[in-house]
């Protein structure tokens, strides 16, 4: 029998662990107030390693939705049909609470524990999050007009993922979308052209077309239309109360560089009925509260996307050998790990934290949500501009093994850019986070009291946030040096969280290499004396 094909070194599929064993993950659970929902949480990482789930998400993204315009005779169906492990998916994510339970939890740390849940099954597989965060993201502007709130926000609330094309108020869960631009104007909504005509009877008439829709398959959208005062944000259904079809058509689906398993469309309201949440005039001021909890989840995913990856590339190190010795003893791997490492648990610290802010500011914490505030928009800005590069070096990690698609580490690096660009791509956040200052400095205020708690504990830090202190009173050019800026009030952001809460080993890196001026641009760059073994033994632990 022939040996030629004896298989020697190469890596176990890693399956079958518990995705929430993270020491970061579970360390920022309970301080930020979600440690009752542990338990749960684990058991959502176990499933999220197994064998099924995993194959849950493999399946869905080389099996892509289809769009069908017409049935068979030619009448208009605009239906969107995924794989059935699509649904699969959906149903443990609502059954879990990750859409829009914690409005209907009044318990401390209902948007904590949420944020984990979204963290560890967002592992699995990334373009389902889209509607369960629109979701989760849909009830406090929904809340604006309050008699649209008490028919489905409990719906939008339910743990029953009910899927089919029927009237709102006869399912037992709702899935809600979003679609704000148009081809025109992209992230500047003020341009969108789209009409919305009074028809006297409380409704509107809605007439345009929208560029990017996410899952249009929802049961409903917000959307932004011009009405006689202005923009403004509407409700519209897919089906009407009358149980006809609201006349909104697909007109085609994205094809995406990612995200391949939700589908994106280009819709087209025919005359569609929808009703105004808020003032006329005043869309997006309505709509900003569903775009800021979105943001936290653009934060969430890139933080799990580089959980994801550095899982893989420690697990990979560790089982396989080179020059004969593990990859994983050798100095210059360890040293990559150690940063990529580094850069998972300062993205996933800083996403939790603004969990538990967004946790305090819905039970009525001015202060917590002043913090918020600035606090996210420089942590969407950063933490989403990060998650590519560390993906690259994730994948780089495994070799050639990481450039075939088997390995998923290709779906992980074709995801990546996505979460930069929504909800505003690079420059919209960073441009937001200097709004944010100049019309709420009780933002400014709140973000330096809470990087102000890390005070005298790290001299690098110390400095870092002294240097940031003297550009924020720098007023000239401000908006050309604002990537500049922003980037740096989220990396001391990043280093105050992790000094107070993180091994020293990982805190002391983070300062070495981000404030301490040692380090090179490229992952795996750490400065000589930092303790990398430490470092990558948290991540390799599974």
């Amino acid at each position: 029998m022939s040996t030629t094909h004896e298989v020697t070194n190469q890596v176990p599929i890693l399956v079958g662990h518990d995705v929430a064993e993270d020491p970061a993950l579970l360390e920022s659970l309970r301080r930020e107030g979600g440690g009752w929902a542990e338990e749960d949480v684990h058991a959502l990482g176990k499933l999220a390693g197994g064998e099924q789930a995993q194959e849950w998400g493999r399946v869905v993204n080389e099996n892509p939705p289809k769009l069908r315009t017409h049935d068979r005779v030619g009448n208009r169906i605009d239906e969107v049909e995924f794989h059935p492990y699509w649904h699969d998916l959906m149903d443990v994510a609502v059954s879990n609470g990750i859409h829009a339970a914690p409005w209907r939890d009044d318990r401390a740390g209902a948007h904590v524990a949420r944020a984990a849940k979204m963290y560890v099954w967002g592992q699995v597989e990334a373009g389902h999050s889209c509607p369960i965060s629109m979701t989760y993201a849909a009830v406090p502007a929904l809340r604006h007009n309050a008699e649209l709130a008490a028919r489905y926000e409990p719906l939008l609330a339910s743990g029953v993922y009910d899927y089919g094309l029927r009237e709102p108020s006869t399912k037992r869960g709702l899935i809600a979308g979003m679609s704000m631009t148009e081809k025109q104007g992209g992230s500047d909504v003020r341009a969108n052209t789209t009409t919305a005509v009074p028809s006297g009877d409380g409704s509107y008439v809605l007439t345009g077309h929208k560029w990017f829709t996410s899952a249009p398959m929802s049961d409903m959208f917000l959307t932004l239309a011009q009405a006689p005062a202005g923009l403004s944000c509407f409700l519209l259904p897919r089906v009407l109360p009358d149980g006809t079809r609201n006349r909104i058509h697909l007109q085609r689906l994205k094809d995406k560089l990612g995200n391949r398993s939700n589908a994106s469309a280009e819709i087209e309201y025919d005359g569609a009925v929808g009703w105004l949440i808020g003032e006329e005039g005043r869309g997006v001021r309505t709509i900003i509260d569903m775009v800021n909890i979105t943001r936290l989840d653009c934060v969430l995913g890139s933080a799990s996307g580089m959980r994801y990856g550095v899982v893989r590339a420690a697990h990979h190190a560790t089982h396989r050998s080179a020059f004969g010795s593990p990859l994983v003893e050798q100095p210059l791997m360890t040293n990559v790990l150690a940063d990529l490492a580094i850069e998972s648990e300062a993205a996933s610290t800083v996403a939790m934290r603004l969990a538990g802010a967004t946790d305090r500011a819905a039970a009525g914490d001015a202060q917590e949500e002043a913090f918020r505030r600035l606090g996210l928009a420089v942590t969407k800005y950063w933490v989403c501009k990060r998650a590519p590069s560390h993906a690259a070096e994730a994948l780089e990690c495994l070799g050639g093994n990481g450039y075939v698609e088997e390995s998923q580490m290709p779906r992980l690096y074709r995801e990546a850019p996505l979460s930069s660009i929504w909800e505003g791509s690079g420059n919209v956040a960073a441009l937001d986070a200097l709004r944010a200052m100049g019309k709420q400095p009780e933002s400014v205020e709140a973000f330096f009291t809470e990087v102000g708690r890390a005070a005298g504990a790290d001299a690098r830090l110390d400095d870092a946030t002294t240097r940031l202190h003297k550009e924020l009173s720098n007023f000239d050019d401000l908006e050309y040096r604002a990537r500049r800026v922003v980037e740096s009030m989220a990396l001391v952001l990043q280093g105050s969280l992790l000094v107070r809460h993180s091994p020293h080993a990982v805190a002391d890196a983070f300062c070495a290499s981000r404030f301490g001026g040692d380090w090179g641009v490229a992952f795996g760059t750490l400065p000589p004396g930092v303790d990398t073994a430490s470092i990558t033994a948290r991540t390799a632990s599974l």
